[in-house]
């Protein structure tokens, strides 16, 4: 990302860093309009690499097919691909949109939106509803910059369980949770696996621990009611410490 250091108001010289600590250029007679479109740009663009990568690891977290590219995607390809001028829709937040298919049933596919309004109501719920029902998607992910009207929250309610249309705030994608030092692994167990746990220790649901369907990582695997997470934490006297936890 680049640092622009401006030395006057008005027209006056500029020099540009970047990462690395070495100068770009210095341009002179710039109005300090454009240098600061140029430092809006600039982060605008770091912004947006960094939340599409998240959600490319996201999906792939969650079983979806990414590729290996995609998930390792550098700032300047992302650059590349899409452009370096969020002023100038280039790109526009519409045009990060993600298709993906589970790797276990391509039949399962799940839509990411990236809607360009700040703030998003009803009738671009409706759209991209209607762009799942031509398609035959019955999952979405909608990434929003300020969030939504209550209408659209309402929405989402009512467009379930046939749609399965969740939300999350482009803040909440500048890094990946689950990378946090100080985050367990967290492996979402199978239904069988599940079934398995609860026979081997003679358990029901409602002995196991809980965790919130709306805790940050709960939300991020996408886990529903009924599930169980294996959170798996290191220990200086066994290794691993291994706990389960029931989604509520």
């Amino acid at each position: 990302l680049t640092a622009l250091i401006c030395s006057a108001a008005g027209f006056f010289p500029y020099t540009a860093v970047n990462f690395s600590g070495k100068s770009s250029g210095t341009c002179w007679d710039l109005p300090q309009r454009h240098c600061n479109l140029i430092m809006d740009d600039e982060a605008e663009t770091y912004k947006l690499w960094k939340i599409r990568k998240t959600i490319m690891q996201l999906c792939h977290d969650r079983g979806y097919l990414v590729t290996q590219d995609e998930l390792d995607q550098e700032l300047e390809q992302f650059k590349e691909q899409f452009g370096d001028k969020p002023s100038e829709k280039r790109p526009a937040r519409s045009d990060l949109i993600v298709l993906v298919a589970h790797n276990d049933d391509p039949t399962d596919q799940l839509f990411v939106f990236f809607p360009d309004e700040p703030k998003i109501g009803i009738k671009t719920i409706r759209t991209y509803c209607q762009r799942m029902q031509e398609e035959n998607i019955r999952r979405a992910i909608i990434v929003v910059q300020q969030g939504m009207t209550p209408s659209a929250k309402q929405s989402l309610s009512d467009l379930a369980p046939k749609y399965v249309i969740e939300q999350f705030l482009e803040s909440e994608l500048l890094i990946n949770i689950t990378e946090h030092e100080l985050v367990p692994e967290h492996v979402v167990m199978t239904p069988e696996e599940k079934q398995e746990l609860l026979q081997r220790y003679k358990l029901k649901d409602n002995q196991l621990m809980r965790i919130q369907a709306g805790d940050p990582v709960a939300r991020y695997f996408g886990l529903t009611r009924g599930q169980v997470v294996k959170i798996i934490r290191a220990s200086e006297t066994a290794g691993r410490y291994i706990s389960y936890r029931l989604v509520i």
